[in-house]
């Protein structure tokens, strides 16, 4: 289990919001909207859990699929199942994104390389950023309960030249994140406009978030400051 950001008080009965991601963006998006979240990283091998999907499944179930990996992997920790077991409301909500461009789904490019390549593609034109979300709601007399959905934003770039490109991929930012550009950094300058949810870019869809909240017996308001 990776790096992890905040306690569980074992004297406090507060609700446990907790985020299975390193995603530095989809901490400051909780923590701007008043929740201020648990971290616990999984080590979720993502190639394999492509590998073991069906060639032929549809693009939002393979994103969806990738945030239940990663949220069952963290809760499963011992610590989070003491908590529940101790009467604590506990809920675990894992992401993952990818860029829809075309037919083919994107993650993080990873080499300058295939940033520059994907961006000669991208420039100019538009693509869908998928968002998988997975939320697991622990305890209760009849075990975990769970709901899941994608979110997808329509995001139209805008047709920047050689250099511009380039300047950008130098720096760095769109190696390490999916589709290779950000909405809250400096991808913003290349980015034209979106239609959808904005927090759903940034990697955790506050909207879907409340939904399936919602669907597990709970409000986002119960994590709210008090």
């Amino acid at each position: 289990m990776g790096d992890t950001t905040g306690g569980i008080g074992p004297d406090s009965s507060g609700p446990i919001f907790v985020l299975g991601s390193a995603s530095p963006a989809r901490l400051r998006v909780l923590r701007s909207a008043g929740v201020e979240p648990v971290v616990r990283v999984s080590e979720v091998d993502e190639d394999a859990v492509l590998a073991a999907l069906p060639p032929d499944t549809p693009a939002d179930v393979v994103v969806a699929e990738l945030a239940r990996a990663k949220a069952e992997s963290v809760a499963a920790l011992d610590e989070l199942a003491a908590a529940a077991a101790g009467g604590r409301t506990v809920v675990v909500i894992g992401c993952d994104s990818m860029l829809l461009l075309g037919d083919r789904l994107l993650g993080k490019p990873h080499t300058r390389e295939r940033a520059l390549e994907q961006w000669a593609e991208m420039r100019g034109g538009s693509a869908d950023l998928l968002t998988g979300h997975h939320l697991i709601r622990l305890g209760g007399k009849d075990g975990p309960v769970t709901a899941t959905g994608t979110s997808s934003t329509r995001i139209d770039f805008a047709d920047a030249d050689d250099e511009l490109v380039s300047r950008y991929v130098d720096s760095g930012e769109p190696l390490k994140v999916a589709g290779a550009f950000t909405l809250d950094g400096l991808g913003a300058w290349l980015v034209e406009g979106i239609e959808g949810d904005p927090s759903s870019v940034i990697g955790i869809g506050l909207p879907l978030v409340r939904r399936l909240l919602t669907e597990v017996g709970l409000s986002v308001g119960d994590f709210w400051p008090h």
